[in-house]
């Protein structure tokens, strides 16, 4: 099983390294030197990690054959992408690997039937769980534990309790992708597997996504205008 655990930012320095937006939440075992990953788009790989550092709360990573800036910034924006085990699952259990997720039944806690996971947001704020609703309409849940409070792996079923309002906001639209809910511009690769993790936190104003709470998150990457937004990475509750 493959997993997208990073995207490759801009050149820094002149000697080959390059900023990284982390997708994992466990970067020092992901993204350790020596790793060898593979990249979308595949042309641009394999790459195996010669080097990784913290500066100024980004991660940093230099690949081996890459020894220079302008062979750093021809990788910019690039996906590297691990091998996986498809039994594995994240050591903290209120993560959940987004594959874990997807297809769960959703029932609210009186035992009404919403819809299925479809898939999983990892937006800045907070990771949301995409629903379609067997009317055909997509609902976008917070993935909080105030209202997802029960993940059953085994049942196959996840449980919320929606605030007023959360299910009758769904949209009606057939086909309608987490882009058109969510306003976002639907930017992952259609060939890339959504295979992240995804973990539910305490208070919906944060999202426990590595660019932003792990050592090797980024602050000034997306600023430029870079979608951050395929869904493959990891985050935690």
């Amino acid at each position: 099983m493959q997993l997208v655990v990073a995207r490759i930012g801009r050149a820094h320095g002149i000697k080959g390294e390059v900023t990284v937006e982390v997708r994992t939440d466990e970067p020092e075992l992901r993204l350790a030197p020596g790793a060898v990953l593979a990249t979308d788009p595949a042309s641009a790989g394999p790459l195996t990690i010669a080097t990784g550092r913290v500066h100024s709360g980004r991660l940093l990573l230099r690949f081996e054959g890459v020894r220079d800036r302008n062979a750093a910034e021809a990788l910019r924006n690039t996906l590297l992408i691990a091998e996986v085990d498809p039994n594995e699952t994240p050591e903290d259990p209120e993560e959940f690997y987004d594959h874990q997720l997807e297809d769960l039944e959703v029932v609210t806690s009186d035992g009404t039937v919403v819809g299925r996971i479809e898939s999983v947001a990892h937006l800045p704020a907070q990771d949301l769980l995409v629903v379609r609703r067997e009317n055909g309409g997509e609902v976008l849940v917070p993935f909080v534990e105030e209202i997802v409070p029960e993940i059953d792996l085994e049942a196959q079923r996840a449980v919320i309790d929606p605030p007023p309002g959360l299910l009758d906001e769904a949209t009606a639209q057939p086909g309608a992708g987490p882009a058109d809910a969510s306003g976002r511009e639907g930017t992952g690769s259609s060939g890339e597997e959504r295979t992240g993790s995804s973990g539910r936190e305490e208070a919906t104003g944060s999202s426990g996504e590595g660019e932003a709470t792990g050592p090797g998150g980024e602050d000034t990457e997306n600023s430029g205008g870079e979608d951050a937004e395929d869904s493959g990475g990891e985050s935690a509750r």
